[in-house]
C-alpha cells in the first residue's frame, strides 16, 4: 500500500500546540494560587523547615553587656556575670515591678551607678568579687526563678518589664564632678528627702533635702511599734551599758530634736544622746520619723515612711512617673546638680 506523504509544517504545528497546553496545565494551578484572595500578590511558599531566612545584622553590644563583674552571692560563693544581668536582679529585689516604667528606668540607673560607685571602693576584693547580694552591705538582689515564684501569674510581663528598664538606659550613669555618685535610696519618704549630713554625718552636694510626692497611698506609710518598759529596758543595756534607765520610765527617752524634712535628729535614750537613725535602728523602726509616747509602762512610736530618707525615694519616684516626669527627670530631682553620661566601652 501507498504511504501519505508527510508535511512537515503541519507536524511542526502539533508539536508546538502539544508543548503550548502541556505549559498552561503547569502554569495555572499557580496564577488560581496567587488570585485566590483576589488581589495581586504572588503566591509565596513557606520555607522548608529548619530553613533560615537572611541573616540578620549583628547587633553591637551594650556597655552593661560587655561589662562583667564577680557578685558575692553567699558564704564563699562567688558567681561572675554580665552588668546587664546584675542589674536585672537588683532592680526586680529592690523595687516593685508593678511600678511604673519610668520609675524603673530611675532604679536601673540608680543601680549602675552605685554598683560602680561600690566596685571602686573595692570593698569585696578580698573575697574575691567586686559587689555583693546584701541588701545591708550593697544592694538587694534575687534570682530570676525566685522571682517569677514571687510574681506568679505576673512572671512574664513583669520578667519583660524590668528588662526593659535596664536595656533602654543601657549605660547610663549619674555623675557629679565627672565620677559616679553615691546612688543611694530608699523606699518612702515624708514630704521631704533628708540631707546625707543628718544621717551619717557626711555632707555631700547630691544628697541634700528636696520635696518628695508620695503620701498616704503607699502601703503601711504610717506604722506603729509598741515596747513594754522590760523590753525597751533590754534593748538599751545591751546595745548602751552605761544609760540611766532610773526613775519614771517616760523619762528614758529626751529630749528630742527634729531635721529639717522632719525626721528625728538626736534623742537623749537614758542620758545617752544618740542620732535618730541610731535610734531608729535600736527599736527596729522603720524611719527616723517618728513620735514616741510611754503610757502604763508602754513605749508607743508613730512611724512615717520607710527607710533612711536619703537620696530617691522610689514610691516618691513612682508618683513623679505617674505624673507624667522622665527617669532622667526623677533623678535630678532627687539627685542634685548630676550629669546623666552614657558609659563607653572605653570608660
Amino acid at each position: 500500500m501507498g504511504r501519505w506523504p508527510i508535511d512537515r509544517d503541519v507536524m511542526r504545528m502539533v508539536a508546538a500546540g502539544m508543548l503550548l497546553g502541556l505549559a498552561t496545565l503547569l502554569v495555572f494551578p499557580l496564577l488560581a494560587l496567587g488570585q485566590a484572595g483576589g488581589g495581586e500578590a504572588v503566591a509565596t511558599l513557606p520555607p522548608e523547615p529548619g530553613a533560615s531566612a537572611a541573616p540578620a545584622t549583628p547587633q553591637p553590644q551594650t556597655w552593661d553587656q560587655s561589662q562583667t563583674l564577680r557578685v558575692l552571692v553567699g558564704e564563699g560563693q562567688v558567681e561572675e556575670m554580665t552588668m546587664e544581668e546584675y542589674l536585672w536582679r537588683v532592680v526586680a529585689a529592690e523595687m516593685p515591678a508593678s511600678f511604673e516604667p519610668q520609675a524603673l528606668r530611675a532604679q536601673a540607673v540608680c543601680a549602675r551607678t552605685y554598683s560602680l560607685w561600690k566596685m571602686e571602693a573595692h570593698a569585696h576584693q578580698d573575697q574575691g568579687a567586686d559587689i555583693c547580694a546584701d541588701s545591708g552591705c550593697c544592694q538587694a538582689y534575687i534570682d530570676p526563678q525566685k522571682a517569677a515564684a514571687n510574681w506568679g501569674d505576673n512572671a512574664q510581663s513583669y520578667t519583660e518589664k524590668i528588662a526593659q528598664a535596664v536595656s533602654d538606659t543601657a549605660g547610663q550613669v549619674m555623675t557629679y564632678d565627672g565620677k559616679p555618685i553615691q546612688a543611694v535610696f530608699f523606699s518612702s519618704s515624708t514630704a521631704a528627702t533628708e540631707d546625707a549630713q543628718a544621717v551619717w554625718g557626711n555632707s555631700l552636694p547630691y544628697l541634700v533635702s528636696v520635696s518628695s510626692p508620695e503620701g498616704e497611698e503607699v502601703p503601711n506609710y504610717y506604722s506603729t511599734v509598741t515596747l513594754t518598759q522590760e523590753e525597751v529596758e533590754k534593748l538599751v543595756k545591751e546595745a548602751y551599758p552605761d544609760a540611766d534607765l532610773s526613775g519614771d520610765p517616760a523619762g528614758w527617752l529626751s529630749g528630742m530634736t527634729l531635721t529639717a524634712s522632719g525626721r528625728v535628729g538626736t534623742m537623749k535614750v537614758g542620758g545617752v544622746e544618740l542620732s535618730g537613725g541610731a535610734v531608729r535602728t535600736l527599736f527596729s523602726l522603720r524611719s527616723a520619723c517618728f513620735q514616741v509616747t510611754c503610757q502604763e509602762g508602754k513605749f508607743t512610736f508613730s512611724v512615717t515612711g520607710y527607710g533612711h530618707g536619703v537620696g530617691m525615694s522610689q514610691y516618691g519616684a513612682n508618683a513623679m512617673a505617674a505624673q507624667g516626669s522622665s527617669w532622667e527627670d526623677i533623678l535630678k530631682h532627687y539627685y542634685t546638680g548630676v550629669e546623666i553620661e552614657m558609659k563607653s566601652e572605653k570608660g
